[in-house]
């Protein structure tokens, strides 16, 4: 089975793309930039001319979206917000229209999405599946996104699924990488109040969901979080421990945070508390990371 992956050498897609290959699957990149990656194919797309190679469709079973301009990589001004959604919904339209016009066939559409189509803060209240969409600029986002992979599934009839990504822990980028530097400087804190949920998953467990999805086992939208959400204060004190490194420092001023990112305050300030019940209760996955500290030490410990 072929696997087309677009967004494949983000955090995500580079571990998804090992595993695949391990357990045998053939695996190719859409990519904006001509490149060589081993035992992958890589063929280009230009997502402002909206071409893509017609030679990255041969033979593929399965694609999977991942492609999106990272969400906190740089300050929301309105033209930063402009490119967060359209890196994540125009390829899902290009992708729709070389179908529909080359009539490939696809057998399975599987869109990543996140756990902020709630909004970037939910406080206390728990969120899953059939919990409604949040009024800030994170649901909006994610809102437009969902929204393409619909039009998608309706205009193709393509089976679609759409996986809300938590915060996703990984050794080699992401949130975490961003904790463990000040902690391991003995500077690091927890952020705000502490006390802010943040629904985490093992990178190794959010890949594994994904080919569930592509083997079909699961489908339609799936919240991609541990089944243990844990505070901002606690996830920090958890690598401390780990990396075995004391936390001395104040907690850092919510004031401050907001001066330096502005509205992306809310990815570092918000509580967000997401259940993975479709998982839980429909699916019945097997987490093999399903506590911070099972995540931590795997990732963490030397």
């Amino acid at each position: 089975m072929k696997i087309l992956i677009t967004g494949g050498t983000g955090l995500i897609g580079s571990r998804l793309k090992d595993i695949l290959i391990e357990k045998g699957y053939k695996v190719a990149f859409l990519s904006r930039s001509k490149t060589q990656i081993a035992d992958i194919e890589v063929f280009q797309w230009n997502i402002e001319t909206g071409y893509i190679d017609p030679k990255a469709f041969e033979e593929v079973h399965t694609i999977v979206h991942l492609a999106g301009a990272g969400i906190a990589d740089a300050r929301w001004t309105e033209a930063r917000k402009a490119e967060l959604i359209e890196t994540r919904v125009k390829p899902i339209q290009m992708l729709q229209d070389a179908i529909l016009k080359h009539s490939y066939p696809i057998k399975n559409f599987i869109s990543a999405s996140a756990i902020g189509i709630y909004g970037g803060e939910t406080g206390e209240r728990f969120m899953d599946e059939n919990s409604p969409a949040g009024n800030d600029f994170l649901a909006e986002c994610t809102t437009k996104w969902e929204a393409a992979a619909d039009d998608f599934k309706k205009t193709t009839k393509i089976e679609t699924s759409k996986i809300r990504v938590g915060v996703v822990l990984s050794k080699s980028g992401g949130a975490l990488e961003k904790m463990i530097i000040p902690i391991k400087m003995m500077i690091g804190s927890p952020l705000g109040s502490g006390k802010q949920w943040i629904s985490w998953i093992h990178i190794d467990d959010i890949c594994q969901i994904f080919i569930e999805a592509i083997e079909q086992k699961i489908s339609g939208t799936i919240n991609a979080v541990s089944p243990n959400p844990v505070r901002n204060e606690t996830l920090t004190a958890t690598i401390a421990k780990v990396l075995d490194k004391p936390l001395f420092a104040p907690k850092v001023p919510e004031f401050i945070l907001k001066t330096l990112m502005g509205e992306m305050a809310i990815v570092a300030l918000g509580s967000c508390f997401v259940r993975n019940s479709k998982l839980k209760n429909e699916v019945h996955f097997k987490y093999k990371f399903p506590t911070i500290e099972e995540a931590l030490v795997d990732l963490l410990a030397e």
